[in-house]
């Protein structure tokens, strides 16, 4: 086997990384210090993507996405040039597999690379695999559960590869649903009890895609996507008003629409919306017979900053809903505008759980 054991996938680095999330429609990037228990955010960055630069998850124009992460980094002044970036759940396979707690380190390479065979539907030379000790087996006190993760190498070397373009050094690979649960942290804290004993479903409400987590005491316990997001917002206001894309998109941004956009364009979206997670939710419900009711709803990604789309989704589900705010307890550091950073912040889930890695 030629397998590179652990070259980036759950790889901890004690430097400062830059989160990187690269999504179809912008770049995100995120800096993070921290003093004592308590986050600074330090530099941070939101950089659009010329359309059809990254589809379904897939770079398609590396030159493209390194010169907006080039970008980001030069107007959001940071420093580290060590990044983290992730890969979306779909693309990932993750199995626990449990084995014995006296195993040493050596042998549990060995154990995992060939218990991988029995999970991975690909030649092992094929993907980029990588384990994490978990703790203590549940089940079993004289074994250990560990987590396997492996991607198909094609997707890791495309995001490694373009942060080394961009002049940044990859040191770590996650997967998207690990650093949204590594941000939940954060969001935890805001919620009864710090989130103990709450089953919570964050919805990440992308351009394209909006992925629904489901939480219990703070760890993933079901991940689903849908086929809808912002962008069928923009293509909408496109058709009833008959201007290009560019022009829709640049309205929705700065506001300069009709007097009938919230009625006849932006309401109609929002039931949508409402319509979507109210699906995953009974998906959920139905896949599952531990769990049959959410205590809250956390609504993350560019379509949580609309305004008055949680009291929408309150309505609608009858639980209780609030945006995401990552950055509610951290300091700011000198260059960071506040009103920039408090609208772009339901958005900044992953590369907050990635810039995050750093302090593991």
């Amino acid at each position: 086997m030629t397998m590179e054991l652990g070259r980036y996938m759950f790889e901890r680095k004690k430097s400062p990384l830059l989160g990187i999330d690269i999504s179809s429609s912008v770049v995100k990037l995120l800096e993070l210090n921290k003093r004592g228990n308590r986050f600074t955010v330090e530099a941070y960055a939101v950089e659009p993507l010329p359309v059809n630069a990254v589809v379904e998850g897939r770079i398609e124009s590396s030159d493209e996405v390194a010169g907006a992460i080039k970008r980001a980094i030069k107007r959001s002044g940071a420093k580290s040039r060590d990044a983290a970036v992730a890969v979306s759940a779909n693309s990932t396979i993750t199995k626990i597999v449990s084995f014995p707690a006296s195993i040493s380190d050596r042998d549990m390479e060995e154990n995992v690379m060939l218990e991988a065979e029995n999970y991975i539907p690909y030649p092992l030379d094929e993907v980029r695999l990588d384990f994490e000790v978990l703790g203590p087996s549940a089940t079993d006190s004289d074994a250990v559960d560990v987590l396997l993760a492996a991607c198909r190498r094609e997707n890791v070397d495309a995001r490694t590869d373009v942060l080394e373009k961009a002049g940044l050094k990859p040191r770590l690979v996650d997967v998207e649903a690990y650093t949204i649960e590594n941000a939940y942290s954060l969001i935890a804290r805001q919620l009864p009890e710090q989130g103990h004993g709450l089953t919570v479903a964050v919805v990440d409400m992308g351009a394209n895609v909006t992925t629904l987590h489901v939480l219990v005491n703070g760890k993933i316990v079901f991940t689903r996507e849908q086929a809808f997001g912002g962008r069928m917002l923009t293509e909408e206001i496109e058709r009833y008003y008959g201007i290009s894309a560019q022009e829709a998109s640049r309205a929705k941004i700065d506001g300069s629409l009709p007097e009938d956009y919230s009625t006849e364009v932006l309401e109609p979206f929002k039931r949508s919306m409402a319509m979507t997670i109210t699906r995953g939710l009974q998906f959920f419900f139905s896949a599952s017979s531990q769990y049959q009711s959410i205590d809250r709803i956390i609504l993350a990604g560019g379509c949580a900053s609309i305004s008055g789309v949680d009291s929408l989704i309150e309505n609608e589900t009858g639980t209780a809903a609030a945006v995401a705010n990552p950055f509610a307890d951290m300091a700011l550091g000198s260059r960071i505008r506040v009103q920039t950073l408090s609208n772009d912040a339901p958005s900044m889930m992953i590369a907050c759980g990635l810039a995050m890695r750093s302090f593991d």
